[in-house]
């Protein structure tokens, strides 16, 4: 969303995620209770929607723009012609399915390819970023010849290299992969990351009143979402908060139980804390333990927003404990299947723009009862 734009509350708004250049195409996603996580694609700020509606979708994804369909071909790639019901396609997960976010992309891609008659064979990295190079090699030679990968971070560059080296072909979601699309990789699925902070700052400048002390427990150190939830952030409080300060930020790794470590470290060293942005939701849970053992009411005496839009902190939105929470959907299955289709036939784009929804106290009991939360 660019600076100052603004949904008007009491809606579910779409946050239009916008990708990077092909340059270098982004995501990542929240780490969950006692693991790494952290969700969605970066790069640029993200756009107003061209509409804004309520309606229940099962919080299936939704293209805003970019799309599925574009000049990127298996040809142009340099790829031999595939039918996908007749081939074995590796999905490379990450993270351990522990974490709300990993659990639902798993299950969006695996189910999509098995009501798509696809052959699926799938290996979890748990946020080891050597296992996700042999992970993938593995995958390649078990006979995938087409690949989804859900990237750890660029350090899964030399399986991709291998990939790229025996002509297969590799799509990129929820994180970024270093390269040029269409060539390194066939391209990118995700959210935005940037703009997700800057959604972030402003409800939290708005929550404080444009006045406090504010804790910033921050993503996986080296990581594009990170990054991007960081300076997001920090940028949009400079621009439009200056009343507000920053009085400490550290890494909590994604993970619940470093969150409320972490926390608790914080609250000892700042007791005048009034304002916490986590960078995801696990962490945002973990914060909340830390500040009710330091006889602190979370929601009250401390204001939070959170990113990623999982059940228990959409709960917290709808109860008041959280503020406001910005959505990562790990729902890639169809969109991520279509552009591999598309990809085979008439060609698919390398961007892919999704809509996450801004859950606030208004509508976070609606998209629970709707189910566009996971």
């Amino acid at each position: 969303m660019a600076a100052g734009s603004r949904f008007p509350r009491g809606h579910l708004r779409p946050v239009l995620a916008v990708l990077a250049g092909t340059a270098l195409l982004a995501t990542g996603c929240a780490k969950s209770a006692g693991q790494s996580g952290g969700g969605g694609g970066g790069g640029g700020g993200a756009s107003s929607p061209s509409s804004d509606s309520a309606a229940a979708t099962g919080g299936q994804q939704q293209v805003a723009s970019g799309g599925t369909t574009g000049s990127c071909t298996y040809k142009k790639y340099g790829a031999p012609k595939l039918d996908l019901k007749k081939t074995v396609v590796g999905f490379s997960q990450s993270e351990s399915t522990s974490n709300p976010f990993r659990a639902t992309e798993t299950n969006s891609i695996t189910s999509q390819a098995k009501n798509l008659g696809i052959k699926l064979i799938q290996r979890n990295a748990n946020a080891n970023i050597s296992q996700q190079n042999t992970d993938i090699e593995d995958m390649i030679a078990q006979g995938a010849k087409v690949l989804i990968v859900a990237p750890e971070n660029a350090g899964v560059a030399p399986a991709l290299r291998q990939a790229r080296a025996k002509h297969i072909p590799v799509l990129a979601i929820d994180r970024t992969v270093n390269g040029t699309a269409c060539k390194d990789f066939i391209g990118f699925i995700g959210s935005n990351f940037l703009g997700q902070a800057k959604i972030a700052a402003d409800d939290l400048g708005q929550a404080l009143k444009g006045k406090g002390n504010v804790a910033v427990l921050q993503g996986t150190s080296g990581n594009n979402v990170a990054a991007d939830r960081t300076n997001g952030f920090n940028q949009e409080l400079k621009q439009k908060y200056p009343n507000i300060k920053i009085v400490a930020s550290q890494t909590a790794n994604f993970d619940q139980a470093t969150g409320q470590k972490v926390m608790a470290q914080m609250l000892q060293s700042h007791s005048n804390i009034t304002g916490v942005y986590a960078e995801n939701d696990t962490m945002a849970l973990g914060a909340i333990q830390a500040m009710r053992s330091a006889g602190k009411t979370p929601g009250k005496d401390i204001k939070i927003v959170s990113i990623d839009g999982i059940q228990d902190a959409v709960k917290d939105v709808a109860s008041g404990v959280i503020y406001s929470d910005i959505e990562t959907n790990p729902r890639f299955g169809p969109l991520a299947f279509q552009t591999l289709q598309n990809f085979y036939s008439t060609g698919t784009g390398s961007k892919v723009i999704i809509k996450d929804h801004h859950f606030t106290q208004s509508n976070a009991a609606q998209a629970l009862k709707n189910g566009d939360v996971y």
